[in-house]
């Protein structure tokens, strides 16, 4: 597992559960479990997606895997108004997975990312679903980020997020590789969807909305990248500085998709 770069600190385990909520009416409607019983979620962390699984399927039964501790602990918590469900708390490495029974249904979001060997844990996944069980995945695809007016500062950060995390062993482009790695653990009748999000000035507060997700994301990895020494508090801020320029630029525009995959167990 590529080490992530988000880090485990009180502020970005907070960060998870905006993050959520923001980009939840995006990723949703075209997800469906409504004819799973039991959902194993890949990289639950702080229960952040895991909550809005456990609202929109109150019948399923779901078993959240995770290999950092400290998420584990917090997600108990974060998740305490569902404790009279079947949900299982299980502190493992997805790519060594060891389940008690299949599931039939298996979820992931915003994790494939930060792994080094990716196929590892689809294919772990593989093993554990169901005859004709369903997997969905929703994916980053980072290159696919534009934006307007073009800014130096945000620029620069932006390129040194993604070469840093590409640096920790991870991926920030792994969605556009759904599809082969799907087909090379098993998996058929494959489909992809596009995701994302196209703002400009037409929609003020959904531009300055993101904008204000966008900088939170960004932040997330400042620490570790500042103590590296490929950034300095100043280009953070100048980045920050920067997306702020763009909701006030009344040509200002923000583009990027991510990318979601489908797949069943043959």
């Amino acid at each position: 597992m590529a080490k992530y770069i988000h880090g485990y600190i009180p502020e970005e385990q907070e960060r998870l559960l905006d993050q959520a909520g923001v980009l939840a009416p995006l990723i949703y409607p075209w997800i469906d479990f409504s004819e799973c019983n039991h959902v194993l979620e890949i990289g639950s962390g702080v229960g952040a997606q895991s909550h809005i699984l456990l609202s929109l399927y109150p019948d399923i039964e779901l078993s959240c895997v995770e290999i950092e501790k400290k998420q584990v602990k917090k997600a108990k918590h974060n998740l305490t108004q569902f404790i009279d469900r079947k949900i299982h708390f299980l502190n493992q490495d997805a790519s060594k997975l060891e389940l008690k029974k299949e599931v039939d249904g298996v979820f992931v979001c915003w994790v494939l990312e930060h792994l080094s060997d990716p196929l590892a844990v689809l294919s772990k996944a593989f093993e554990n679903l169901s005859r004709e069980g369903v997997i969905f995945l929703t994916e980053v695809f980072n290159s696919s980020f534009h934006y307007y007016p073009q800014l130096p500062g945000l620029s620069k950060y932006y390129k040194v997020f993604n070469d840093y995390q590409r640096s920790l062993g991870g991926d920030p482009d792994v969605g556009l590789k759904l599809g082969n790695l799907l087909k090379e653990a098993g998996f058929s009748n494959i489909e992809l969807h596009r995701g994302g999000f196209h703002l400009d000035q037409t929609q003020p507060h959904e531009l300055q909305k993101i904008c204000t997700y966008w900088k939170g994301l960004m932040k997330s990895g400042a620490e570790a990248i500042i103590e590296e020494g490929l950034i300095s508090r100043e280009e953070v801020l100048e980045m920050e500085q920067d997306l702020d320029k763009i909701t006030k630029h009344p040509e200002g525009v923000l583009y990027y998709q991510f990318i979601q995959a489908k797949a069943k167990k043959p």
